[in-house]
């Protein structure tokens, strides 16, 4: 799923990072984001962050230089830093072309313009595929990009 990719990615620019704070940043709903860090830990590609204090320079999101926790915070697992740095071109036009039928094309669309009707006229989007966008949570009901496909595609650095 799109949202276990964004978490991943969002670890890899944050450090580390608490699951009500991806769902800040993505505007997704907190069980969303809890459902794919779950998913993940059990996964082993991230892990519970030790400790009771976290530094900026571990935090890259966080404003000041040191914060006491108050949150469960996550970090890339080792396996996790290694599956987050296979991901290129060719890993990311597989999987969205696994999430639906050209997919690459049609979400490299959607990035590269305002709505999903601009997006149509670069890429052949019907009704269906324009559903599942919005299953998918890569646009709203009224055909807008939502921030968390913003994100998620600004933090692939596609």
């Amino acid at each position: 799923m799109p949202v276990h990719l964004y978490v991943l990615s969002h670890l890899k620019r944050a450090g580390v990072d608490y699951a009500k704070m991806m769902a800040k940043v993505s505007r997704l709903p907190l069980e969303l984001i809890n459902d794919a860090v779950g998913d993940l830990l059990e996964l082993g590609l991230i892990e519970r962050d030790p400790g009771s204090a976290i530094k900026r320079s571990k935090a890259r999101f966080k404003k000041a230089f040191e914060v006491h926790k108050h949150h469960t915070y996550y970090r890339l697992s080792c396996e996790g830093e290694l599956m987050v740095r296979s991901i290129d071109g060719s890993w990311l036009k597989k999987y969205f072309n696994s999430l639906l039928s050209d997919g690459w094309r049609i979400v490299r669309a959607l990035a590269e313009s305002k709505n999903i009707r601009e997006a149509s006229r670069k890429a052949r989007i019907d009704d269906e595929t324009a559903e599942e966008l919005k299953v998918l949570h890569f646009i709203t009901e009224k055909g807008r990009k939502t921030e968390f496909f913003k994100r998620l595609w600004e933090f692939l650095r596609v």
